[in-house]
């Protein structure tokens, strides 16, 4: 049988600390593996048909298809923001053994 796909999830935050609080409730729910909060990212997009400029927080997290829904479900549920930026795609290659870590990180969440 074919080894789970894994997934990284990308999403943006208002703040640090926001990212840093989603990030440790997914993982601790077992719904992501890893999160990793990149501060003092730049980012500009149009809301509400105006041009607009901020600083975020990126937040990057592994999990596996099967957990996808339920992680974004958690997620906006934690988000400060109406419409967050909240993406997954799948890894098509990488280090094995990390990968099977991932698969292993998250599956102990139905043991």
């Amino acid at each position: 049988m074919p080894a789970e796909t894994v997934m990284m999830v990308y999403a943006t935050t208002r703040e640090r600390v926001q990212a840093e609080e989603i990030g440790m409730a997914l993982v601790k729910a077992r719904l992501a593996a890893c999160a990793n909060v990149l501060d003092h990212v730049r980012s500009f997009y149009w809301w509400q048909g105006e041009m607009q400029q901020d600083t975020e927080a990126l937040l990057i997290l592994k999990t596996t298809a099967s957990r996808v829904e339920p992680l974004i479900a958690r997620l906006k549920a934690l988000h400060s923001y109406d419409c967050p930026s909240i993406e997954a795609v799948p890894v098509a290659a990488g280090y094995a053994p990390y990968l099977d870590w991932v698969r292993a990180e998250v599956a102990a969440a139905h043991a």
